[in-house]
């Protein structure tokens, strides 16, 4: 008539008969260990009936608590384990013989909490290695009672509730995870044994993985598989010296998200984020305790493996927060975590066991590596961080190889070869496989492949000029040459240099000759100031490879600004950008010319020479004379103007600076032979008229 109170009776009862018989055993010798045991057994089997019997949920917790509590309440400090955890084992019988018939959690809650705390206590406060033959048992025997149980209670659960999926996330992840550390304890942290018992761990999952295929297990199978991949991988670790505790936060924390997306629950999310904050700081605990001293392979080692697991964790995590939509911010966040995990572990290995002579080569493959990965991870999940890492590894690849010519590193010499042969392969399937990512990733990426080559190629021609002991002039032309083609290329047969992204390079190829042209017009300025030694053949204006250089590389300016693709506001100045950058090639190519010829210095100083103001006279002189003509001819008004002004420019400059030469018959033959120039062309090349006013 008063069930509550009938059910509590029975409980304190049974509690209180428990307590007796363990405490007529242990305490007082009343009765030896079989009969000890077999009361115990019976009490708990009695309370297992009632409670199945009478579906009363109360009455199993009643007396379950009264049944763990009674050793804590009777303990003298001076008990046996093995009675201890023997008692223990017959109470977790009694919990899983109810699982068979009831799905009630918070009795599995209980007895798993209970069982997994007290024999912690125990361990902290007793335990010693000599000890371990006899605790390894039951730390076998509760880790096989608490994986059955979610088992059965996902079964019952299912069934009654006609739901699939369900997942009693604390006792599938928590049970192996807590045994796992618990047993590290045990074995004092030896790798080697650790790993073995990883090993176990991940068979016994994958096979219970396999052999729940109802529908009904299907979150279950899927719980176990991830446990099982989780602590496969982790054995590697173990096995090479890796950080354990680190390693499996990680990785419970990557499987509580998953849970807590599965089940549609925040607090398991945010335990596993918080599980992976302290993975990290774990990691970096162990590492400033000198963890990572006995690494002596690259790369096979502990502490890389370990931080590949951690980012690996946290990568999943933020794939998990985009495939569910829950929060762009968040996920995007865990991609740059792992992105910036994964760099720092690489980095780590290429300057902790490569040599500074091959750190470049190191440097190029691992970004190479990273943006193949980035994209192959783009064609399952088409997220633009993804696309934004190809492009950032193609980027860094330009800084890599520009630092192989501030060091003077030869680029395809030795291991050079073998990774600009992994770049032509692993970056070319990279841009094949992000191919369809967004505009402004793609012609960041492909831009950077384009200049990467470009300047390797660059680097290559100059160390074989200097090989070779040409002179500086032909070292610089060589050094151009590959950036004139790639730019020619890109204006005049873009076909040519679109592969591997075809078609799509129409979109980005205006920025790429932009590019292109501030780096060219950057050389052009740096040329004017070369003396062009073109050893070792003799000196020729204009066909030395220095002045040929320029020659190409206003002749590409003026092509492309030509080109379609140009700024329009660009390309409408283009007759007054190339007339000027035309004017001061010939001006410095003059001087070059005195210096060469003349033997005058090649410093600020050689504008002081006679011969070099003489030849500057003639040769503004004959340009300017070109110009008023060919304009007259054209009817090119501006030409005409053009030319006009500069020898106005020659007259000022006859009067302002050769006027040291009117003492001569020649300066005095130099006045009067530009008059007389003027006159003719004056005569021979009138003005074009001025273009009509539009009606």
């Amino acid at each position: 008539r008063r069930r509550a109170f009938g059910l509590a009776l029975q409980g304190g009862a049974l509690g209180v008969l428990l307590m007796t018989v363990f405490a007529a055993f242990r305490v007082y010798a009343l009765i030896p260990a079989g009969l000890a045991f077999a009361a115990m057994i019976a009490l708990v089997a009695t309370a297992c009936v009632l409670a199945v019997v009478q579906d009363a949920l109360a009455l199993a917790l009643l007396g379950t608590l009264a049944g763990f509590a009674a050793p804590i309440l009777i303990s003298t400090g001076a008990g046996d384990h093995v009675v201890l955890f023997s008692y223990y084992a017959i109470l977790d019988l009694g919990i899983l013989a109810i699982a068979l018939q009831r799905s009630w959690r918070a009795l599995n809650l209980v007895g798993f909490a209970f069982t997994w705390i007290i024999g912690t206590g125990w361990g902290v406060l007793r335990y010693e290695p000599s000890l371990f033959d006899t605790t390894e048992p039951f730390l076998i025997a509760f880790f096989a009672i608490y994986l059955a149980i979610p088992i059965l209670h996902a079964r019952r659960r299912t069934e009654a509730a006609r739901e699939e999926g369900f997942v009693d996330g604390t006792l599938v992840f928590g049970n192996p995870l807590i045994a796992f550390l618990l047993q590290a304890a045990l074995l004092d942290g030896a790798h080697r044994p650790l790993a073995i018992c990883a090993l176990a761990l991940a068979a016994v999952h994958a096979v219970l993985a396999a052999l729940l295929r109802r529908p009904i297990f299907s979150a279950l199978r899927a719980s176990f598989a991830a446990l099982a991949a989780g602590f496969a991988t982790l054995a590697i670790p173990l096995a090479l010296s890796a950080r354990t505790t680190a390693c499996t936060f990680a990785l419970e924390g990557a499987a509580l998200i998953w849970l807590g997306f599965r089940q549609q629950r925040r607090l398991p999310r945010w335990s596993g984020l918080a599980l992976q904050a302290l993975a990290v700081g774990a990691f970096f605990v162990a590492l400033a305790n000198g963890a990572a001293s006995a690494d002596t392979t690259p790369i096979a080692n502990g502490s890389f493996a370990s931080a590949l697991l951690i980012v690996g964790a946290v990568f999943a995590s933020s794939a998990l927060y985009a495939r569910n939509g829950a929060n762009a911010a968040l996920s995007l966040l865990l991609y740059l975590c792992g992105l910036a995990g994964w760099t720092a572990a690489g980095l780590r290995e290429i300057y902790r066991f490569v040599t500074p002579t091959f750190e470049p080569y190191a440097l190029l493959g691992f970004a190479t590596v990273t943006a193949a990965l980035a994209g192959a991870a783009w064609r399952s999940m088409h997220r633009p961080a993804l696309a934004w890492t190809v492009a950032a590894g193609f980027v860094a690849t330009v800084v890599i190889a520009i630092g192989f010519g501030i060091d003077d590193i030869r680029p395809f010499a030795g291991w050079g070869l073998g990774a600009f042969a992994l770049y032509a392969v692993a970056g070319g399937g990279a841009l094949v496989l992000s191919g369809d990512a967004s505009r402004g990733a793609l012609r960041l990426a492909h831009s950077g492949w384009i200049w990467t080559w470009t300047i390797a190629a660059s680097l290559a021609l100059r160390q074989l000029a200097r090989d070779a002991g040409l002179g500086d002039g032909w070292c610089d032309a060589l050094m151009l040459l590959p950036l004139l083609v790639a730019w020619a290329l890109a204006i005049a047969r873009p076909a040519w240099i679109a592969p591997p992204l075809g078609n799509r390079f129409a979109e980005w190829r205006a920025s790429l000759c932009a590019s292109q042209a501030l780096v060219a017009l950057a050389a052009f300025v740096g040329l004017l100031l070369q003396a062009g030694d073109t050893t070792p053949v003799r000196y020729v204006p204009l066909l030395n490879p220095v002045e040929i250089a320029q020659l190409a590389i206003l002749f590409s300016a003026a092509r492309w600004l030509a080109d379609a693709s140009t700024d329009k506001d660009l390309a409408r100045h283009r007759f007054a950008l190339v007339a000027g950058a035309g004017f001061l090639f010939v001006t410095v190519a003059t001087l070059r010319g005195v210096h060469h010829l003349a033997g005058a210095p090649w410093n600020a100083r050689i504008v002081d020479s006679a011969v070099a103001q003489t030849a500057l006279t003639l040769v503004w002189s004959a340009l300017g004379v070109v110009g008023w003509v060919w304009g007259s001819r054209r009817g090119s008004r501006s030409l005409w103007l053009a030319g006009a002004a500069l020898m106005a420019v020659v007259l000022a400059k006859l009067l302002l600076i050769d006027r040291t030469h009117l003492g001569s018959a020649f300066g005095i033959a130099s006045f009067i032979a530009y008059g007389l120039l003027c006159t003719v062309i004056g005569y021979v090349a009138p003005a074009p008229p001025r273009a009509a006013a539009p009606d």
